[in-house]
C-alpha cells in the first residue's frame, strides 16, 4: 500500500470534515510555531552578537 492511500478514519466515528478542520487547524498551528521558531532564532543571533566577542 502506497503512503496516504489509507481511507480509514485515524478516529472511529470521525468524518471528513471532522478530520479535514483538524488538519486545518493542525497546519495553522504548526505555521504559527515555525513564526515563533523564526523569532527565538533571530533574537537569538542578535544576543550572541552582542555577547560573543569578535
Amino acid at each position: 500500500m502506497a503512503l496516504g492511500t489509507d481511507t480509514t478514519p485515524a478516529r472511529p466515528g470521525a468524518t471528513a470534515a471532522d478530520l479535514g478542520a483538524e488538519n486545518r487547524e493542525l497546519r495553522e498551528r504548526a505555521r504559527q510555531l515555525e513564526q515563533e521558531n523564526e523569532i527565538l532564532r533571530r533574537a537569538t543571533a542578535c544576543f550572541a552578537r552582542d555577547v560573543l566577542p569578535k
